[in-house]
């Protein structure tokens, strides 16, 4: 065997900084096609704050927080409608105390407003909470729910209030105690930080209002707390939501940067407090969230299976071992040593990996075409796995053409190691992983199926992120030396190795515990997997997935409404029943939606 002598890795930050910030024209789910990198968070940032408000934007910033309130079990079962009414009950008497202190806070916040439209802005959002309180009143009488206002008050409403009326009080760092507020501008910043504590609540039940209303269904009667939807849901709320983020964006204009900081965290304090609120409910029923409620470590086996490119990550990993292999390779009047592996120029590399593209795109296209039924059938899976045997075929042998080309030759193992540590990652993706192996709680193992040619660039991906323990099966670069030879070991090429590696992986499971499987994907490629899973969850809006699963009679159903439907038939005394092979698949729009329904928070 000959010697070789590697080229140089990539050494510097800046140099592979610069790999993540190339753009590319498109990006397809496994395709040789560009990258698509959002641009740097600050320009991000900016951007976002020449378009909205200041509220508007911690919303935005914090909506994860929003998805794990609306998925406890509490959120869950009053939107199903099958809460039980003594939890109403206990929920009732304490959302009275937190009112109650609403109304002072804005009385307070009135009190520093040094501006006469402010003033009559804040009093009039105290009155609306006078009105909520009447509602509550009213839930008193219709239900019989006596004796709930005069409730001794939960530690998580307690904790919320204490930090509520601390801040309206001026006991917020930097900030003089009450009754020393000498100055105008003093007394309007303490306001300021008031309504940073006050507008996530109600932002929240407006969200959630909104959500609950949509899901009410006309054909099935009465729903027993419509009146407690319809309330949140209204104009009215939704309006009073409204004037209070317009409130803090006014009353923030003069504030410092430094100021600004202080009011996103009292805002993002407020968001936690209220989910803690919501779990702290105590429910006298079985409810199907979160998923590991049931959880037995020594009888049951939680396995997640996910995809990698385009579930977990932002662009596609052949469009950055692509980048690698064009940056790192010689210039056309570069003279390469007899000891290296003979690389192309970087300017023919750049044409060959843009005709790889283009072929792959066009033809993708066609087999698709070639293999979608015309009109919707009945779900049958064994048909739609005949079906993408033609995908398969179609996937070796673009990968063929990717190997015969000779683009993969001559990267160097560092860099590719460095581009999975630096790969942008799914929001939310990491610390989900991160809960469930670093779990004591639960019996769960984690196993990553992708299509992606090199391992080691998922293996750094993840290891960014202390999860080293995730078994990644993906496909391999072979080596000579630390540098690619351009062939790769090919394992997991189409969807058919996709669903053959998770039924291997299934089959080598001990046989004394009751596994659960819940599968992630985003693509055609993932859809037997999804299928054949216990739960299946498509996270992202490939068009292609979408289409192929329409026409061979796969449901997609959107989570949360999903949960609960399935709420609604929940038997008391009974496991909830998750099975594959039912044609269902669930969408998600963010790893947020993942966490709540299986981890909770």
């Amino acid at each position: 065997m000959r010697i070789l002598s590697p080229p140089n890795p990539i050494k510097t930050p800046a140099l592979f900084n610069s790999i993540l910030r190339l753009r590319f024209n498109s990006l397809r789910s496994h395709c040789f096609n560009s990258m698509a990198i959002p641009p740097p968070k600050s320009a991000m940032a900016s951007a976002v704050d020449n378009e909205v408000g200041l509220a508007r934007r911690f919303w935005i910033k914090f909506h994860r927080e929003s998805v794990f309130a609306m998925y406890t079990p509490f959120s869950l079962s009053l939107a199903s409608g099958n809460l039980k009414i003594e939890t109403f009950r206990h929920y009732i008497a304490q959302d009275v105390h937190f009112l109650k202190a609403f109304a002072h806070a804005y009385e307070l916040a009135e009190e520093c407003a040094d501006d006469d439209d402010a003033k009559v802005a804040i009093s009039l959002l105290r009155n609306a909470v006078r009105v909520e309180l009447k509602m509550h009143d009213s839930f008193v009488k219709e239900w019989g729910l006596h004796g709930a206002k005069k409730a001794a008050i939960n530690s998580a409403a307690a904790k919320y209030i204490d930090f509520l009326l601390a801040t309206a009080s001026g006991k917020v760092g930097g900030v003089k105690g009450p009754g020393k507020l000498a100055t105008p501008f003093e007394k309007t910043k303490v306001a300021a930080y008031t309504l940073g504590a006050m507008t996530p609540c109600m932002r929240l039940y407006a969200f959630l209002g909104k959500e609950f209303k949509a899901l009410l269904d006309p054909n099935e009667g009465s729903h027993p707390y419509k009146k407690w939807i319809d309330n949140y849901s209204s104009d009215s709320f939704q309006a009073s939501a409204a004037q209070t983020e317009e409130l803090l964006d006014k009353l923030s204009v003069s504030l410092t940067g430094e100021e600004l900081d202080i009011i996103e965290k009292l805002y993002h304090q407020a968001m936690k407090l209220e989910i803690e609120f919501f779990s702290a409910q105590s429910l006298v029923q079985p409810t199907i969230v979160p998923l590991i409620k049931e959880h037995n470590p020594a009888k049951d086996h939680l396995m997640i299976f996910s995809d990698f490119d385009l579930t977990c990550t932002v662009v596609d990993s052949s469009a950055i071992l692509a980048e690698i292999a064009i940056v790192t390779a010689p210039k056309s009047d570069q003279h390469q040593s007899e000891n290296q592996i003979a690389r192309m120029s970087s300017a023919d590399l750049r044409n060959t990996w843009g005709l790889l593209s283009r072929q792959y795109t066009e033809e993708y296209e066609q087999c698709i075409e070639s293999f979608v039924p015309t009109e919707k059938v009945v779900f049958d899976y064994k048909s739609l796995h005949k079906a993408l045997e033609k995908l398969s075929d179609f996937e070796k042998k673009a990968n063929n053409r990717v190997t015969k080309s000779g683009v993969l030759k001559g990267l160097n193992i560092e860099d590719i190691k460095r581009a999975g540590e630096r790969l942008i990652l799914q929001d939310g993706c990491i610390n989900f992983f991160q809960k469930i192996v670093k779990s004591e709680n639960l019996n769960a193992i984690v196993h990553v199926l992708s299509y992606c040619w090199c391992g080691d660039l998922i293996r750094s991906a993840f290891s960014s992120g202390d999860l080293h323990e995730l078994n990644v099966h993906a496909n391999e670069f072979t080596f000579e030396e630390s540098i690619s030879t351009g062939d790769i070991v090919k394992k997991v090429e189409s969807p058919i190795d996709k669903v053959q590696s998770f039924k291997d992986i299934l089959k080598n499971c001990r046989d004394d515990r009751k596994n659960l499987t819940v599968y992630i994907g985003d693509s055609v490629g993932d859809i037997l997997c999804l299928l054949e899973a216990d739960i299946g969850i498509v996270i992202g809006s490939s068009s292609s997935l979408r289409r192929v699963g329409t026409q061979f009679g796969v449901s997609f159903v959107p989570l949360f409404p999903g949960l609960v439907k399935k709420q609604k038939e929940f038997i008391e005394g009974r496991s909830s029943n998750w099975k594959g092979l039912t044609g269902i698949l669930y969408t998600a729009s963010s790893w947020a939606e993942i966490h709540a329904f299986i981890l909770g928070y």
